[in-house]
């Protein structure tokens, strides 16, 4: 399903209000790589306001590095907005022009743009961008968008939530436990024996050992009578099945053996 389809008319509306908004800025009234006045397109995955020339030259770089967007002609999803707002020309040319030389050359703008970010040329080097996880809604005010559940999974999620995990039940004790009262036994030399068994290795406790079967033997009895309902379900099935196979076989007997008069 189209995400774009999803937003109504009155949340483009409150989109557009947010990005006019932000173009009113003074970091965002120009151009984020030529520096012309008035940009009126987006790049939403790099946060940057840029101008319709410049915005053609970032569509020939890829979607893989630059998502280009009309401020009035595209639907804008919520998330695209709060990245938008969390970033701008300002923050992001801090870490795409941070070892740009004052005196760097302009005016060849699809070489600029290239070298900007598809060579990250001035990067500095070691240095991540420190920025917002694209996505995240919470700041502006706009609700994250989530999944309707369906008939299935909202009734196994209110099923889930109503079960209770069965009590659990201490253990009273094992061999290793009883071996302090083993009788001692003297030997002919005088010596003391212990019949005691020697130690070993004790299993650990599973599930089964700690499951309050007396608890939960409503829940079994349904559960066996479930599943011997099936088994004599299908045993009358087959008999059926064989019961007419049988008479169709006779049938076809007493054609071939058929006197006539």
């Amino acid at each position: 399903m189209n995400q774009k389809a999803s937003v109504s008319k009155e949340l483009n509306a409150r989109h557009s209000k947010i990005l006019e908004g932000l173009l009113k800025l003074e970091e965002n009234k120009e151009c984020a790589d030529c520096q012309s006045r008035g940009p009126r397109w987006a790049s939403v995955n790099l946060g940057i306001f840029i101008c319709m020339q410049c915005s053609g030259i970032h569509r020939s770089l890829g979607v893989h590095i630059s998502q280009v967007r009309s401020i009035t002609l595209d639907t804008w999803l919520p998330e695209q907005v709060a990245f938008m707002q969390s970033m701008g020309n300002d923050k992001s040319n801090k870490y795409w022009e941070a070892q740009l030389p004052p005196d760097c050359d302009r005016r060849s703008f699809e070489k600029f743009i290239r070298a900007k970010y598809a060579e990250k040329r001035w990067v500095r080097k070691g240095e991540t961008q420190a920025i917002p996880i694209p996505g995240d809604a919470s700041n502006i005010g706009i609700p994250r968008r989530t999944r309707n559940l369906s008939l299935e999974e909202k009734i196994l999620t209110q099923h889930m939530a109503q079960v209770t995990p069965p009590p659990l039940r201490s253990r009273k004790g094992s061999l290793d436990m009883n071996i302090a009262n083993t009788p001692v036994v003297k030997t002919t030399n005088g010596a003391n024996k212990d019949r005691s068994p020697s130690p070993s290795p004790s299993p650990s406790p599973s599930l089964w050992a700690t499951f309050d079967c007396e608890s939960h033997q409503p829940i079994a009895t349904a559960y066996i009578e479930t599943r011997a309902f099936s088994l004599l379900f299908v045993i009358t099935y087959l008999q059926m099945q064989f019961r007419n196979r049988i008479h169709q076989t006779l049938a076809i007997g007493l054609q071939h053996f058929e006197v006539p008069f």
